[in-house]
């Protein structure tokens, strides 16, 4: 399957959410968000058509994400917020994050294509790459400048064109998205799944405490 036959998969581009209002504030007074609705948490964690993007002890509170490649609130979030997150409450066992693709257009699609033909054990870290190099290939011809992204995993142009190629990946991304849309209703990007709440925008660290330290173990 050639790259420009990804369009008909990405359907309508859905906006990238904006972040909280007044999230500044929030994070002196540690006040958690409200959720914007609420869903069975079991019926969530189920698996997908694709293996989960997963971090953590399995044992952690559930921290599902559902994330644009090309969302800038989520490269945001991924680059300055998800580190803290990960040494406070990932790395000791507190939390099992979960990431799984939301893609909002083309581009994401052959994004998150690119990332999962690396190994899905490979995929998690190749999405928080792409996120960090965003500014780079998230452009209007994204295909050159997204596989030069990805030069340093060992991706090669040989091996991106064929899994460009591969159908069913491109179907089973797709089904994740749908499947977000279908169950939680997700409208923009990020959009986080704890304790059976919704929550949409780009968490600030100390809104994402304020939801977990009264669910993790102490």
């Amino acid at each position: 399957m050639a790259y420009a036959s990804l369009r008909r998969l990405a359907g309508a581009a859905l906006v990238c959410a904006s972040a909280f209002a007044g999230a500044g504030a929030l994070a002196v007074t540690t006040i958690a968000p409200q959720p914007e609705s609420t869903i069975d948490m079991a019926k969530i964690l189920q698996p997908g058509t694709l293996p989960e993007l997963t971090m953590g002890d399995a044992s952690g509170v559930p921290v599902i994400e559902y994330g644009s490649l090309t969302c800038p609130h989520c490269a945001v979030f991924s680059k300055e917020t998800f580190p803290q997150l990960k040494a406070d409450y990932i790395d000791t066992g507190k939390v099992r994050f979960i990431f799984r693709e939301f893609a909002r257009n083309t581009p994401d699609v052959a994004a998150f294509m690119l990332a999962r033909c690396l190994g899905d054990d490979k995929a998690f870290a190749a999405d928080e790459l792409l996120f960090a190099r965003q500014d780079k290939w998230a452009v209007d011809k994204p295909v050159e400048p997204l596989i030069a992204a990805m030069r340093s995993t060992g991706l090669t142009q040989e091996k991106a064109d064929e899994c460009l190629k591969d159908q069913k990946l491109a179907d089973a991304i797709m089904a994740t998205t749908k499947r977000a849309s279908d169950e939680i209703h997700v409208t923009g990007t990020p959009t986080f799944v704890i304790d059976g709440k919704v929550y949409g925008g780009e968490l600030t660290l100390d809104q994402l405490k304020a939801i977990l330290d009264p669910l993790v173990k102490k």
